[in-house]
């Protein structure tokens, strides 16, 4: 073990099942072989977190937070990658990458059974464990979810390096291509993200949202339009504007960056024929919705999912960021400490103008 001092304690904010946070102090984890401590600077606050603590998805007590940046405190025996001073940016869901996974085999890695355990944890059932003052990373994610952080580039944007990944992951998927026309639903910092990725691919896109202050952001980060899904002319602005980029075709893709399951059918009809949907939000099984068969058979449209991040596209990811070929720094609006950690909770679940991504800082 690293003879560095840890504290015995630290402070968390802990889900007790109910939708506020508790910050509470706990025991500092214990490392075994192979796992490193990371004192955490910088964790986002991601909708996935956000809907297990307002529809009680999770049996607790948990430690949310899983978009993690910060030094390495200590180092568990065996461990040879790392040491302590590194600064780090965290993975929690890694894949086993045996050649006996029937899903790693074909690289549809967020349902392999390794995946989906997570592998970091400040306490109690592992959840992430970012919103708290260190962070136990298990063997399998010290090493193979772990990256390393460049002097110059901030803990903050590090910790986008996740959420980047899955947006990434999407938009491969999606196979976006240059000179395609993307309809981005939601410019929250997700929907930026499929924004930005898209426009450096060379795709024209349009942002629709119901801010703002968002939709502005994302015609400073390139999209060629912009609109309000709900004003007088709603679906017609939004139709106007597909056509005008498409050369009246319909869009090639549309990404549905809000958890709305109602507004599936609606963009379907935006595509041309053999356009793609994407769904990306929609993390609640269940979550039952209408579509047109003839539109998916005689009209060849898709249906498409992404989930979670991808392995192979971490380092890719990463070197994004650390680039700044994706600059993220524009995208936080909120620095909260962990103290005031049920205000962060409150800013990313219900935004207000001028608000874009929460980062707690403990």
């Amino acid at each position: 073990m690293s003879l560095e001092i840890v504290p015995a304690r630290m402070h968390a904010a802990v889900y007790r099942g109910r939708p506020q946070l508790e910050l509470e102090d706990v025991e500092v984890p214990t490392l075994g072989p192979g796992e490193i401590l990371v004192r955490v600077e910088a964790c986002g606050v991601c909708g996935t977190d956000l809907k297990k603590i307002a529809h009680a998805l999770v049996e607790p007590p948990r430690i949310f937070g899983h978009e993690t940046a910060g030094t390495i405190a200590a180092v568990g025996e065996g461990v040879t990658r790392w040491k302590t001073g590194n600064r780090v940016a965290v993975n929690h869901h890694v894949p086993c990458m045996k050649p006996e996974c029937y899903f790693c085999r074909r690289k549809v890695y967020a349902q392999c059974p390794v995946y989906k355990k997570t592998g970091a944890t400040a306490g109690f059932a592992p959840a992430g464990g970012g919103f708290a003052q260190y962070v136990r990373v298990m063997e399998w994610c010290a090493e193979h979810g772990t990256i390393l952080i460049p002097d110059e580039i901030s803990s903050e944007e590090a910790a986008f390096i996740e959420p980047l990944n899955t947006v990434l992951k999407g938009v491969m998927q999606a196979r976006v291509q240059s000179g395609d026309t993307v309809l981005v639903v939601g410019q929250g910092p997700i929907g930026l993200l499929f924004t930005m990725l898209c426009v450096k691919l060379g795709a024209r896109v349009i942002g629709s949202d119901l801010m703002p202050f968002r939709r502005q952001k994302s015609l400073e980060l390139g999209a060629s339009a912009a609109v309000d899904p709900s004003s007088g002319g709603g679906r017609a602005d939004v139709e106007h504007a597909i056509k005008q980029l498409s050369e009246g075709r319909g869009a090639d893709l549309a990404v549905i960056a809000v958890p709305s399951a109602a507004i599936i059918a609606e963009t379907m009809d935006y595509l041309r024929p053999g356009g793609t949907v994407l769904l990306f939000a929609h993390t609640r099984l269940d979550d039952l919705t209408r579509v047109d068969a003839g539109a998916v058979c005689m009209l060849e449209k898709s249906l498409i999912g992404s989930y979670s991040s991808d392995i192979d596209l971490q380092q890719e990811a990463a070197d994004l960021i650390f680039s700044r070929q994706i600059d993220v720094r524009c995208l936080i609006s909120d620095r909260v400490p962990l103290a005031d950690i049920q205000h962060a909770i409150d800013v990313a679940g219900r935004p207000r103008e001028n608000s874009l991504k929460v980062i707690v800082i403990p």
